[in-house]
């Protein structure tokens, strides 16, 4: 029988009631539907001490309309802020779309397990994103970054459905800068557009075809984040190169919905996303029947 291989423990399952109170200081458009919001704690102390690990998420509360989960976008090594890209789908996010600096609202967190970049040192990485997958994959890319001398080769493949649908654009010149391999692939192609159109997948095809399964199985870890219909195609890929399955982890964040397991919509069997994850290493979710 196969025994499960050290993964992510450390706050798993933990789910603390303490809420701060907090300010909205910045509104960053991203996209039609996709704002980045700069949210500072109000009190200094609790700023000081408040600390997150990239793959986390937090309670976002609303005065009167309720709260919801969001992954944390931003780098856990920058105190004093974070920062939440959020998608107005819903009422509370439709909302949320009309308020702008000053808004005051409630944090509550951080919860969940992240991902253990601080293991990965000396490796090479592949960040593999889909779609709004890049929002909680941005917290691990800029704390790479902000160490970079610590990593070996890092890649990351990004793609969307059009070009108009990528995040954060006004950060991949530097990216870039920071001796990092970053290429981009979108499903439909609109005028401007002069990169690939296809699925991730090719991209992906490409990278870890320049590299022998010997190596890939020595030294690379990946993260994983996007549609859950993205995680299979790709995640096998990287098994298939040599990648151990234990050095490929997930985000499913996007199962969350009351992130506190009281709504019962986020389980898989008897394992609920918010309480136990988001971040599963890929050995955990092949053993979790319709994760994917």
């Amino acid at each position: 029988m196969k025994t499960k291989p050290e993964s992510i423990q450390p706050g798993a399952g933990e789910q603390f009631e303490y809420s701060y109170k907090a300010e909205i200081t910045n509104v960053f458009p991203l996209t039609r539907m996709e704002k980045l919001y700069q949210i500072q704690l109000v009190d200094a102390k609790e700023r000081a001490e408040f600390i997150f690990q990239p793959g986390q998420f937090v309670m976002l509360e609303l005065p009167g309309l309720g709260e919801a989960p969001f992954s944390i976008s931003s780098s856990p090594l920058r105190r004093g802020d974070l920062e939440l890209c959020i998608r107005a789908v819903g009422n509370m996010t439709r909302f949320l779309d009309r308020v702008g600096r000053g808004a005051m609202v409630g944090i509550s967190g951080p919860f969940g397990t992240h991902f253990p970049v601080e293991k990965m040192e000396g490796e090479d990485i592949l960040l593999i994103a889909g779609g709004l997958g890049i929002a909680p994959l941005r917290s691990p890319i800029l704390t790479i970054l902000e160490q970079r001398s610590r990593y070996g080769r890092v890649d990351i493949i990004y793609g969307a459905r059009r070009p108009s649908e990528l995040l954060f654009g006004y950060e991949y010149a530097m990216w870039r800068r920071f001796d990092v391999g970053l290429e981009i692939i979108v499903d439909h192609e609109e005028p401007g557009w002069q990169g690939p159109v296809g699925l991730i997948t090719e991209i992906l095809r490409a990278r870890i075809g320049a590299g022998s399964a010997d190596a890939l199985r020595q030294r690379t870890s990946a993260i994983v984040c996007g549609p859950p219909v993205m995680f299979r195609f790709v995640c096998d890929l990287l098994v298939q190169a040599g990648v151990p399955v234990e050095k490929i982890f997930v985000s499913l964040e996007r199962r969350m919905h009351c992130g506190r397991g009281k709504c019962c919509r986020c389980n898989i069997g008897s394992t609920y996303t918010c309480l136990e994850g988001p971040v599963f290493d890929y050995w955990s979710v092949l053993n979790l029947k319709e994760a994917i």
